[in-house]
């Protein structure tokens, strides 16, 4: 496991099986860990890049069985942020936090169409800060015109691989659109965010492993990875959930093999674990998203219970997230914090 480990990182390359076997190995993670955060120093530094996330609607008309936000969900308080709270949040986040990228998140909500979206793109590009949109399926003309309004980048996370378990626990929805559409960012110019899952049912091994060779294979500029944490009010309520350890082994084999990439260190994370955000800092992530949503939204936003940040203010929030920064002696980010590929990506 540590030659493989050592191959991983002078190579940046692992094939399927060697992926699989330093995922079931339970010998040399602390080795691992330590090699994604030598990778993360070697290639995007020390510093820690700060994103501003704003959850402006919690309305979806999808279905996904393992989320809190699903359109079947009758009780949950549902709600949309108007143009001129979107905008005073992002105002607040970059003017008084000093943050440099908003992040826009919603569900798939189709009150807000091109038009409104690119509206409130535009006014929030006047306040000098890159932009990252995670609303979810549209069209290549729609992600282009996202990109001309001024939008940076884009989330739009695969959640797995594997066709099965997607089309099983994402009804009425289509692996192979979901691909083409995350192949659509890249195609529109936004730097491409994907990301999974780790713990659904049925999720084994070499799920994961083709999980990360599709980051690779993709060539992504960001990647979330988060563990699963069931929800009461879905059809995966009574399911076991994911582990912090293993979403942080799929994490760090990410950095391993695209070590140049930004890699946040999710919620979910520290929702499992005190110091689950910690952790991932130490093993190849290199950015947190401090949430700047109001409170009385943010306890409605909720893709799974328990969010480690549901209760604080925007201001408490980035305090919090600051601490643990300087506790591990890491720096915060002055700059927009774009993907810098490397020479091995390059090309």
């Amino acid at each position: 496991m540590k030659k493989l480990i050592e191959k991983a990182k002078k190579t940046h390359a692992l094939n399927r099986d060697e992926i699989i076997s330093l995922l079931y190995d339970k010998n040399c993670t602390s080795e691992l860990f330590c090699a994604a955060d030598e990778v993360r120093l070697k290639y995007v530094g020390d510093n820690i890049h700060l994103r501003a996330l704003i959850e402006f609607s919690n309305i979806c008309k999808n279905n996904c069985c393992y989320c809190g936000l699903r359109k079947d969900n009758k009780n949950i308080s549902r709600y949309r942020m108007s143009e001129d709270t979107i905008f005073k949040l992002a105002e607040h986040a970059a003017n008084n936090m000093n943050l440099k990228t908003i992040v826009l998140q919603s569900g798939e909500d189709l009150f807000f169409d091109c038009d409104k979206l690119c509206a409130i793109i535009q006014k929030i590009k006047t306040l000098d800060v890159a932009l990252t949109l995670s609303i979810g399926e549209k069209t290549l003309e729609e992600y282009k015109a996202y990109k001309k309004a001024g939008a940076d980048r884009f989330l739009l996370r695969i959640e797995t691989t594997d066709k099965e378990i997607y089309s099983r626990y994402d009804p009425n929805m289509d692996w192979e659109t979901r691909v083409q559409c995350i192949k659509n960012l890249g195609i529109a110019g936004l730097e491409i965010g994907t990301g999974v899952l780790v713990g659904l049912p049925d999720q084994k091994l070499e799920s994961y492993a083709d999980d990360i060779l599709f980051f690779k294979n993709l060539n992504a500029d960001m990647v979330g990875i988060g563990p699963f944490i069931p929800h009461p009010d879905t059809p995966l309520k009574d399911a076991k959930g994911g582990t912090l350890d293993m979403a942080l082994k799929v994490m760090a084999i990410t950095r391993l093999l695209l070590p140049d990439i930004n890699i946040p260190a999710t919620t979910a994370m520290e929702t499992l674990e005190p110091n689950g955000q910690t952790k991932a800092l130490q093993a190849g992530a290199n950015v947190i998203m401090p949430n700047v949503t109001l409170t009385q939204y943010r306890k409605h936003y909720e893709l799974y219970p328990g969010k480690s940040t549901t209760n604080y203010t925007p201001d408490e929030t980035l305090c919090e997230i600051k601490n643990k920064i300087a506790l591990i002696g890491r720096k915060v980010s002055n700059d927009y914090g774009f993907r810098k590929k490397s020479q091995l990506h390059s090309k």
